[in-house]
């Protein structure tokens, strides 16, 4: 019987977050040099089916997927400058959003964070 708790903690702590955890608008801290703020919007939006939609950094979110594995809620998608793709990844990490994006094109790939940005009324 002592076994039955330990099970059931650990389904718990696997669930982790829902994708509704990473609903809505981040504000991404895209600075380079802390002293200069540089932070773009990114609104997503999870579907049950494994999709994101949304956009990020002004243009529209495209082929978004996420998944909820291993305790964590995370997203693929390409967005593009229009001369190029922009890939990001991204994982919500407590009440926070880390990711990267590789612009191909641009030969760079960052890294960073972002804050969620209270619904508007």
């Amino acid at each position: 019987m002592t076994l039955l708790p330990l099970l059931a903690a650990t389904l718990v702590h696997l669930a982790g977050p829902t994708p509704d955890a990473m609903n809505g608008g981040w504000a991404v801290d895209l600075s380079a040099d802390p002293a200069q703020p540089y932070v773009k919007a990114m609104n997503l939006t999870l579907e049950a089916d494994g999709t994101v939609s949304g956009d990020f950094y002004d243009s529209a979110i495209e082929a978004g997927r996420w998944k909820a594995q291993n305790g964590r809620v995370c997203v693929s998608f390409r967005t593009t400058d229009g001369v190029g793709p922009y890939h990001t990844a991204a994982c919500l990490a407590g009440d926070r959003v880390e990711g990267q994006t590789w612009a191909e094109q641009r030969a760079f790939v960052f890294v960073w964070n972002a804050a969620r940005v209270a619904p508007t009324p």
